[in-house]
């Protein structure tokens, strides 16, 4: 057994991210794993930019209300809500715009492909 190391908080890069929003690893797995997991908090109104994953993504809601997206649906989440976006599926998520949201992110590789940042058009259409 081994103890992981407790990395400190970041904040979320601006090429990848709107708004306030900062991660904790939680667990970067050693080879042959490939599973990545991180607490993602979202200040109100904050989000990731439009991206995919090569073998998809997982997200499970720990606090507060937010919104996962593809280019054709849109799901309103909160606490205990569980996401699954498919390998290659186009998204973004992040807080509504009056409420933080905190999500466990969990997916397998480094292999994710980062698009254009959600408008202010595409997130104002996207609030419940």
């Amino acid at each position: 057994m081994e103890v992981l190391t407790d990395p400190p908080t970041t904040q979320g890069p601006a090429e990848m991210f709107t708004g306030t929003v900062h991660f904790d690893v939680i667990c970067r797995g050693e080879a042959p794993s490939r599973m990545r997991v991180n607490t993602v908090r979202f200040a109100p109104g904050a989000r990731t930019a439009w991206h995919s994953h090569s073998l998809g993504q997982t997200l499970h809601v720990t606090e507060g209300v937010g919104i996962v997206a593809t280019r054709d649906q849109v799901v309103v989440v909160r606490p205990g809500d569980t996401v699954w976006t498919p390998p290659g599926e186009e998204h973004w998520h992040g807080a509504v715009s009056d409420r933080f949201m905190s999500h466990l992110a969990m997916w397998e590789d480094d292999d994710a492909t980062w698009g254009a940042q959600v408008t202010g058009e595409e997130y104002a259409a996207a609030q419940p």
